[in-house]
C-alpha cells in the first residue's frame, strides 16, 4: 500500500466544511484540522501510486473550497 499526507489550505471559515467532505471519501485513512500555514492535514491509502495520484487529484482538490494542496508521499508506511 502506498500512502500520503495531503496538506491542505482553505478559504477562509471552509476548513471544517471541506475536513468533513474530505474524511467521507474512499481512501482516506485519517483527517485532521490544525493550525498553521495549513488548514487541513489528510492521510490517504492507496494500492498503487497511480490509485493515489486518483484520489488526490480526482477527488480531494475536487472539493469546493480548497485553494491549495501539497503532496508527501510517506515512505515507510
Amino acid at each position: 500500500m502506498v500512502q500520503a499526507y495531503v496538506l491542505i489550505q482553505t478559504e477562509v471559515g471552509r476548513s471544517h466544511q471541506v475536513a468533513a467532505a474530505i474524511a467521507a471519501l474512499a481512501g482516506v485513512i485519517s483527517t485532521s484540522e490544525v493550525t498553521g500555514p495549513y488548514d487541513i492535514i489528510v492521510r490517504v491509502g492507496a494500492d498503487s501510486l497511480e490509485a493515489l495520484a486518483e484520489v488526490v487529484l480526482e477527488r480531494i482538490q475536487a472539493i469546493e473550497g480548497i485553494t491549495r494542496t501539497l503532496t508527501c508521499t510517506i515512505t515507510n508506511p
